[in-house]
């Protein structure tokens, strides 16, 4: 399969001097807010801190978002909608399964994977209960492409082409947490011995190592 196209990558490094250009400081303080969410979540994080880590005062947060909310619904329309839509937008559910998974395996890696901020997020954001983004991204995931998956597979399945074992409600949630997890709670795994040199890659060929293997039809259902 030909690599994916990495999207641009929308994060400003810290320090960076604010450019003169309309929206500049807008787009600084997504940024910010952004990678602040990441490190210490939602409620964690106040809006001088986010005006501080963009270099803005505080009152341009107030004069662009007019609200928290209001940051909030743009920061998931403009950041984490758009790599949503790399990771979905090219699945095609008539492919073989082994392709589709090993598309959306890199997609995740080269997407959300590429931002340090959005794993953490996601995690606490996202998936936890009471996290304060879910419904905002929940509205915007592409339910029609993930069903296409979860149908593709049990296809699949009756062909015996792939383990009869496999749950299709679970398959999406697997692929997830075989990529964002480990990416997410790469500060802690990464302190423990032995765990050098594990990044994007090498979360890669564990997932689709993993995934290949459990997608193989069991030998009493061949």
């Amino acid at each position: 399969m030909a690599a994916s196209r990495r999207p641009r990558s929308q994060a400003r490094p810290q320090g960076r001097p604010l450019a003169s250009a309309p929206g500049a400081s807008r787009d600084a303080l997504l940024d910010a807010a952004a990678s602040l969410f990441g490190e210490r979540g939602v409620a964690g994080t106040t809006t001088a801190q986010i005006a501080a880590r963009a270099g803005v005062t505080a009152a341009m947060v107030h004069y662009h978002f007019k609200g928290r909310e209001a940051l909030l619904d743009a920061l998931v329309e403009e950041r984490i909608g758009p790599l949503m839509a790399f990771v979905w937008g090219p699945m095609d559910a008539s492919e073989p399964i082994p392709r589709l998974v090993e598309g959306l395996v890199q997609r995740l890696l080269e997407g959300p994977g590429s931002q340090p901020w959005l794993p953490p997020l996601w995690v606490r954001e996202v998936l936890s209960e009471g996290g304060q983004l879910r419904e905002r991204v929940l509205a915007r995931l592409p339910m029609a492409k993930v069903e296409a998956l979860g149908t593709a597979l049990a296809k699949a399945q009756t062909r015996g082409e792939v383990n009869p074992d496999l749950e299709p409600r679970l398959f999406v949630l697997s692929i997830l947490g075989l990529t964002m997890l480990p990416l997410a709670t790469a500060r802690v795994w990464g302190r423990l011995p032995g765990t050098a040199g594990l990044d994007a890659s090498a979360v890669s060929r564990h997932a689709l190592a993993l995934l290949s293997a459990g997608l193989r039809p069991s030998r009493r259902s061949r």
